[in-house]
């Protein structure tokens, strides 16, 4: 006997061309609904997302079908892949049988269906559907059972949950009536290749034919008419996110992570400066909405959120299409509200979670720049008065010039003005020339360079802020008064290299001065010292010690610097203990986005969060290689009840003190 089936077997043939006809209108209402949504996007400004074309289609595949993002969420992750990968293997098999029917069979003479394929794909096909099946009750379970903390939930999702769990159990009555009429009887060792099928034609054994048949043909219709549901609903119902969340591969930028669009600040036509009204974001803003799955993940990871603080990304991000659909000519920021856009740090752990590809931290950025460059407005009276001291002294605390370079009184480190045959540049940065205790993180990598034969030149007093917290303030043209002066004066000394100790800074020269023509290699250090490590240049003394490492945002998740500090760690003997949120999943200190300038008075301390986390390791130091890190935990150990349990380090101060062969005592000063 032929392993093989029959297609169409009991509804026969004369179904096909009224089957096609409804699946036509089917797939017409669901483009129809779609090209209606067309003039809601255009309400944004112009964006161009189909450059490089190939590139993105590569990446659209790849997230599509790999499903990585969201096999990075532990909470419904998994089931959310497997249901995915479970129902793509349904809708090929189905494509399939439809080819081989329509095609294959009546024009080539050819039946793939047949054989040890069809046995495979037999069972395949029932495995996928059992998948599917236990992957929604399993999805099912979690947001009405067990419910996760702001997830929100609609009547809408209860009637997907049952549609889509119809159009399965449908299927598998289908399967089951067939079965029990033809393959229980006729050819019981192919049943065994439909496992589920053949469960399911338990149900129908103990009918006549006849009544078996009827039962198929209404099943067979039930589950055409859901199928075709289902393509209809999905324009008109957060479906839509099936098209719209993979079209955001495709759409989503290409450009280095964290990049800003750079405002030209000399356009004298222009009469608005960032986004007052829905109409000053772009299309993908609006976009970008309808992509929106509403997970929550964003929301999950956010910093602010997680400290009371009124800022949801993922409610942001649907706020904003809400504003597109219903009042297009709101202001925007007062409709968000300054509380949420303030509350904001920058950390881009929403963006780098999103399986859809949203983009929520430049929206904010252009909201704020509404605010500071249009209206005047700033967080607090403390982030105007340190705006003001950047303007008037280069750097937020308001101290002379002149003193910038104390720090490097007594060390071997050239100033450019007096001596620039230097190997590289070092950028300080306004916390480690000013703060005193960040000056200790500067003396600490010129001494590790000192030791490893490198030249290091200063700016001193002739360097400015990098104009980084203005700029994620929304403050961007005194970003770009300091940028373009640092820029010029960097040029005019022929610099080979620039190294910096910041992540803020290193971020802003290696990306953001670009824009601005500054074209000349940035390193952070712990790059820079890996390699000194690697080459030989550097040797280490290994001293045991325990220690949990935090993962500043401005060099992981914007830099993907991960292994780096980890591996200096090691050489110096440091035994890691990870805390729950590390590496691109790290907690941010509190600091970003110009919050380093600004009072924390809404919610707990986003330090103390993370301070607590470290605490939770047991190790007794905590490492960070960023200055305003280090700050950030040093009062949040402070106010957070961890004086006398842990203690916070740079790294420049952990490998300082094991350079091999060398007495280093730390200056105080």
């Amino acid at each position: 006997m032929e392993v093989t089936r029959e297609i169409y077997w009991n509804i026969g043939h004369g179904v096909v061309l009224s089957m096609y006809l409804l699946s036509f209108a089917a797939v017409a209402v669901l483009l129809w609904g779609f090209w209606k949504r067309l003039p809601l996007y255009r309400i944004g400004r112009p964006l161009t997302r189909t450059d490089r074309y190939e590139e993105r289609v590569r990446r659209l595949i790849d997230d599509v079908i790999g499903q990585e993002k969201v096999a990075r969420v532990r909470d419904g992750g998994l089931p959310h892949n497997l249901f995915f990968w479970g129902f793509m293997v349904l809708f090929v098999g189905t494509l399939l049988v439809m080819l081989q029917a329509d095609f294959f069979t009546p024009l080539m003479g050819v039946n793939l269906l047949s054989g040890e394929f069809y046995k495979a794909f037999s069972l395949i096909l029932d495995l996928a559907g059992l998948v599917v099946l236990v992957m929604l009750a399993a999805l099912f379970i979690r947001r009405y059972f067990i419910k996760p903390e702001g997830l929100d939930t609609k009547d809408e999702d209860f009637i997907i949950h049952t549609l889509l769990f119809s159009i399965i159990v449908t299927g598998f009555l289908i399967e089951g009536a067939r079965m029990a009429a033809t393959e229980i009887i006729q050819n019981p060792a192919l049943a065994n290749f439909s496992p589920i099928g053949k469960l399911v034609a338990q149900l129908f054994m103990g009918f006549d034919e006849p009544s078996i048949r009827s039962s198929h043909k209404v099943f067979w219709w039930i589950h055409f008419a859901l199928v075709l549901g289902f393509f209809c609903a999905i324009p008109y119902t957060k479906l839509r996110h099936i098209v719209t969340t993979s079209a955001n591969s495709f759409f989503a930028p290409l450009e280095p992570k964290g990049s800003i669009d750079t405002i030209n600040m000399e356009d004298e036509t222009a009469e608005q400066f960032g986004a007052a009204k829905i109409t000053d974001l772009t299309w993908k803003d609006i976009f970008d909405a309808d992509a929106c799955t509403t997970c929550k993940r964003c929301q999950d990871r956010c910093p602010a959120y997680a400290t009371e603080k009124p800022l949801s990304p993922m409610k942001l991000i649907k706020q904003i299409g809400e504003i597109a659909e219903t009042t297009p000519e709101a202001g925007l920021c007062e409709t968000v509200t300054e509380e949420v856009l303030w509350s904001c740090t920058t950390c881009r752990a929403c963006q780098d979670i999103c399986p859809a590809n949203n983009e929520h931290v430049n929206k904010i950025l252009e909201m704020r720049r509404n605010l500071t460059l249009m209206e005047g407005s700033f967080p607090g009276d403390e982030v105007r008065t340190a705006i003001s001291n950047i303007e008037v002294n280069a750097n937020p605390f308001g101290l002379a010039f002149a003193g910038r370079a104390e720090w490097a009184a007594g060390l071997d480190v050239a100033v450019m003005a007096e001596n620039s045959d230097v190997d590289i540049l070092y950028f300080v940065g306004c916390y480690a020339s000013f703060d005193r205790r960040n000056r200790q993180i500067a003396e600490s990598f010129i001494k590790i360079c000192n030791a490893a034969g490198i030249k290091v030149g200063i700016l001193g007093k002739e360097e400015k802020c990098c104009g980084e917290p203005a700029r994620k303030l929304g403050n961007e043209y005194l970003y770009q008064t300091m940028a373009q002066e640092n820029i010029e004066l960097i040029k005019g000394y022929n610099v080979k290299k620039i190294v910096t100790t910041c992540p803020h800074c290193f971020n802003t020269l290696a990306r953001d001065y670009r824009d601005l023509g500054l074209e000349m290699p940035v390193e952070h250090y712990t790059t820079y010292l890996e390699r000194l490590l690697k080459n030989g240049s550097l040797s280490l003394e290994a001293k045991p010690f325990q220690l949990t490492y935090h993962d500043s945002c401005y060099l992981g998740r914007y830099m993907d610097i991960i292994a780096a500090p980890r591996y200096l760690l090691a050489k110096s003997g440091g035994r890691i203990s990870e805390m729950e949120q590390s590496g691109y999943d790290s907690f941010c200190c509190g600091a970003g986005g110009g919050r380093i300038l600004a009072e924390e008075k809404i919610g707990t301390k986003i330090s103390e969060k993370r301070v607590a986390m470290a605490l939770e390791t047991g190790a007794p130091t905590l490492v960070s290689n960023c200055p305003f890190c280090l700050t950030m935990f040093e009062d949040g150990i402070k106010t957070g009840g961890g004086e006398g349990r842990i203690v916070v380090r740079d790294l420049a101060e952990i490998v300082a003190e094991r350079l091999e062969n060398a007495t280093f005592t730390q200056s105080r000063r």
